[in-house]
Formats: C-alpha cells, sequence, structure tokens
C-alpha cells in the first residue's frame, strides 16, 4: 500500500469487517533463501540489516514466551482462554523456528557468523527472564505474572510492528519478496492473535502499573538490543563501513524519515495507546486485513496446499 507520509501508513479499507477473535492455529510455512541479498531492500541497506537484527531476537524470545505461557496454562481455567493460548504457542513455536533457520541460513550464506550475537540473546532470555524452577512457590507465581506482564507489553509492540510491516510501501525500496513475505507473514499472525497475551496478563490480574512499567522496560530493552544487532551486522558486513553507535543511529533515523522503517513518532504514539487505563489490543491493527494478507500469502498459501 501507498505510503501517507513519512509518521503514517495506509489506513486499513474500513469496509473490511473486523471479525476480532479468531481461531488461532500455526501455519506450518517454509523459505527458500538461495540468492536471497544479504541487503534485501537494496536501497535501504541500514534498514535491511535492523529488520534482520529482530531474527536474531526473535527465536529466543519466542521460545521463552512459549515456555512461560506452558507454564501459565495449567492455572487457566477459562476454556476459551486455554484454546487461545494453544494456538498462541503453536503461532510462536512456528515463528521461532522459521527465524532460527533465517539466521543460520541466510545470514551464513553471506558469511556472516553471528553466534556471538545470539549467545548474549540466549543469556538474556534463558537466564536473565526465563524459567526459574529452583525458587520458592509463593515467588514463582509472582515471577510467572512478572513474565506474563513483559510478554504483553512486547506483543503490543509486535503488534504495531506487525501492522506497519503488513502496510509499509518497502517494495518501493527494492524489497525483495521472499524476505518481505517472511516479515508480513509473521506480523499478520501478530496482528492475528494481538488479543492473547493481554487476555492472559487481565486473567492473572496483572495490573495497570505492572503492566505498563514492564512494557516500557521490556520496548526500550528491545529497541536497545536491536540497535546493537544493527550494529553488529553493519560490522560484519564486508560492502559496510565499521560505524559506532551514532554513526548508526544517524542512518537509523535517516532510513525512519525515508519510510523503511516505523519512525519514532510512530512507535511513541502506539506507547501511549497501550498507556491509555481500558487499552485494548483490538485497537491495533485489523484481523480481516492480517488475514486477508495470510490468504495470499505465497509461504501461507504452499503450507496449506
Amino acid at each position: 500500500m501507498k505510503l501517507l507520509g513519512r509518521d503514517t501508513v495506509a489506513t486499513p479499507d474500513k469496509s473490511i469487517t473486523d471479525p476480532g477473535k479468531v481461531d488461532l492455529h500455526a501455519r506450518n510455512v517454509t523459505f527458500d533463501w538461495a540468492d536471497t541479498p544479504l541487503h534485501w531492500m537494496p536501497d535501504e541497506p541500514t534498514a535491511s540489516h535492523l529488520i534482520s537484527a529482530l531474527t536474531l531476537l526473535l527465536p529466543e524470545g519466542e521460545r521463552m514466551f512459549c515456555a512461560t505461557f506452558t507454564e501459565a496454562l495449567p492455572l487457566i481455567k477459562d476454556q476459551k482462554l486455554r484454546e487461545d493460548v494453544l494456538g498462541f504457542i503453536g503461532q510462536e513455536s512456528m515463528h521461532a523456528e522459521t527465524h532460527d533457520k533465517v539466521i543460520w541460513e541466510f545470514l551464513a550464506a553471506h558469511d556472516i557468523d553471528a553466534r556471538s550475537f545470539v549467545d548474549h540473546v540466549e543469556y538474556l532470555f534463558r537466564r536473565i527472564i526465563g524459567p526459574r524452577p529452583g525458587i520458592r512457590p509463593a515467588a514463582q507465581q509472582q515471577y510467572l505474572v512478572e513474565r506474563l506482564a513483559v510478554i504483553s507489553g512486547l506483543e503490543h509492540m509486535f503488534a504495531f510492528l506487525g501492522d506497519w510491516i503488513i502496510n509499509a510501501d518497502l517494495e518501493k525500496f527494492g524489497g525483495e519478496p521472499r524476505m518481505l513475505d517472511l516479515y508480513r507473514w509473521h506480523g499478520a499472525e501478530e496482528v492475528e492473535h494481538r488479543h492473547v497475551a493481554h487476555d492472559v496478563a487481565e486473567y492473572f490480574e496483572v495490573g495497570y502499573f505492572r503492566r505498563n512499567t514492564t512494557m516500557v522496560l521490556g520496548v526500550a530493552s528491545l529497541l536497545i538490543f536491536v540497535v546493537r544487532g544493527t550494529k553488529y551486522l553493519t560490522n560484519e558486513d564486508p560492502s559496510m563501513d565499521n560505524p559506532g553507535y551514532a554513526k548508526t543511529l544517524a542512518r537509523v533515523f535517516g532510513a525512519m524519515y525515508r519510510g523503511a522503517l516505523p519512525t519514532l513518532p510512530m512507535i511513541g504514539k502506539s506507547l501511549l495507546l497501550c498507556l491509555k487505563p481500558g487499552y485494548s489490543p483490538e485497537s491495533v491493527g485489523n484481523t480481516a486485513q492480517a488475514l486477508a494478507y495470510l490468504a495470499k500469502s505465497p509461504a501461507a498459501r504452499a503450507a496449506a496446499s
């Protein structure tokens, strides 16, 4: 869809009726990365690396999501919410598996060894905010609720990013179709299941203050790691220089200005939406639009055939 401006993307067609919550299921997609260029948006190499940096974070992050929801599942008595959680776990597991292959197939094909960066990501999600089976039951319950709050905040940001990439005109930067389909398939499923983490947090009575405190901290940490990952990939890229953080950030802001990345005002507006009392994830994205993309996604259609 055509960009309407630097801080906005095309508004979904309101004539499409949003079906709201739907039955969730994983789509067993596969991708072939043969001949996919490292700068998969050739006109925007820094934006290419920044979005690819998400791939370095997603597998471990989504495995942590699945582990946490699996831990919470026996405590959930609401049958519909249990079904949603099982669908969420299935989709997130497929996201983790698919992006894991991107790390070792796509990046390795360009002689980029991401192991040292991924090791840090694994430490974060497995040791810092991963399961802690040895603590007392009461502390275990509170720690579970804390992780559910973190996931709720991050899932809001992923739904926002999913809605953005479905609508963003990245083709004008020469976006490679398979890579665009990867992120749009993933983004569409984030929009599709955007209510689940919030509903689980509400079920466990996370509360406004805890939900939003962890959301701000979680999103800030995500942005820091994404910028760090962008610098890492740029430094590993033999066709680019070895910039410091100041130059990397300047290039990121330039890509935002040109529309190759969501801008800071867009991100800030999304965070403010989440901070509103009575916030509902249904206000982020459009389920009908997400399902419409999934119906035409080459990878999702191949999985269904």
